[in-house]
């Protein structure tokens, strides 16, 4: 069993303006920490952040996560402070070779990196020449490892799929790393040979599954006759 299965973990989550990772900012964002198999209840250990992205919050974005414009305003610190504190304690635990969970990490990651160098702040990348502590995405991992699911794959589809209860304040950044740190050991409770790839394996495996399906999905685009690029990278 590999050393990222046993060392304490560490959940992200973001609620941001929209769907585009380029284009839109981070509103809210979480992290928690599972040591020993349990999620930490330490103040130090959960944080979570509310900024003002310095743009309008669109009313879609505001009925999922609540946080309207006018409560980022007035609650929010400013982007440039929340951005520099989140890559920052990112960078910490990976640099310390502890994996970080994330749900559909080809979303939140780059959105993160798009904004912080919107606001001239440091990226991950700028900050670690490599990531020591392995990006785990537990959407890849359940699209490649039980590909025949039919049906959406949402958070909340995969907690009910891995019979996890579910809250009644989800789309909350905290409570959604929560989940996605419970739904990860769920996961590779299910799935034990993922414990035997080391960091790196396992971030190349989800590159390729992702990637793969990727292709398969544009091709089923293409047979619609609908026109979506779907991205091959994963982060």
């Amino acid at each position: 069993m590999n050393t990222w299965v046993t060392a304490p973990w560490l959940g992200f989550d973001t609620e941001t303006t929209g769907i585009s990772p380029t284009r839109d900012r981070i509103v809210s964002a979480a992290s928690v920490v599972r040591i020993g198999g349990f999620l930490s209840t330490d103040p130090d250990q959960v944080q979570t952040w509310l900024a003002n992205p310095g743009v309008p919050i669109p009313d879609r974005a505001a009925a999922i996560h609540g946080i309207t414009t006018e409560q980022a305003v007035r609650d929010g610190r400013p982007a440039v402070e929340v951005l520099e504190e989140i890559n920052a304690t990112l960078a910490a635990h990976l640099s310390q070779g502890g994996p970080i969970i994330v749900f559909n990490a080809a979303y939140d990651l780059p959105l993160l990196a798009a904004d912080s160098a919107r606001h001239g702040v440091p990226t991950l990348t700028d900050r670690l020449a490599s990531f020591p502590g392995p990006i785990l995405d537990p959407l890849v991992l359940d699209r490649e490892l039980v590909r025949k699911r039919r049906g959406k794959r949402t958070l909340a589809d995969l907690c009910a799929a891995y019979r996890i209860p579910m809250p009644d304040d989800l789309h909350q950044a905290h409570v959604d790393a929560q989940l996605t740190v419970t739904l990860m050991a769920a996961i590779l409770e299910a799935n034990p040979g993922l414990g035997r790839l080391s960091g790196p394996e396992l971030v190349d495996y989800q590159r390729e599954a992702h990637a793969r399906w990727a292709r398969e999905f544009q091709a089923w685009l293409s047979q619609q006759g609908r026109r979506q690029h779907i991205d091959q990278n994963w982060i």
